[in-house]
């Protein structure tokens, strides 16, 4: 059965997550550039490694629904993978998914250092699991 990957668009970061072969639970995965052509190469990677057939672009909306700038980023980017790679490619709302996974981290007392390393990869397994929930 195919996975679906997640990624969390940061302004120096990018965090990626796989779901289970079953798309129920989701887990981190790993950290990529911001540019277009890492996140491209970094997916390309993934997809020879496991089987995906779907990938989710967290969408970072305004707390009032509407697109800011890192909003308008995270659509060009999904726009780019749906042009460059054969596969689906969707976006979902991601609001506080970063507050959400420092909140986890804090509260399982991890050192600043510690979460700051991780944050991306935890932000985007909150958005992806939000997502396979939602279907």
């Amino acid at each position: 059965m195919a996975r679906a990957i997640g990624i969390d668009i940061g302004s120096k970061r990018v965090g990626v997550a796989i779901s289970d072969e079953t798309k129920t639970i989701a887990g981190p995965l790993k950290v990529l550039g911001s540019s277009t052509e890492d996140i491209i190469c970094g997916l390309k990677d993934m997809m020879s490694g496991y089987d995906i057939d779907e990938i989710v672009v967290g969408l970072p909306l305004n707390m009032n629904g509407s697109k800011g700038p890192q909003a308008e980023k995270a659509l060009r980017l999904a726009q780019s993978l749906r042009e460059r790679l054969d596969i689906d490619v969707r976006t979902f709302d991601e609001r506080l998914t970063t507050s959400q996974g420092e909140a986890i981290m804090i509260a399982a007392d991890m050192s600043r250092n510690k979460r700051k390393q991780k944050i991306d990869k935890m932000a985007a397994q909150i958005m992806l699991q939000a997502y396979l929930d939602s279907k």
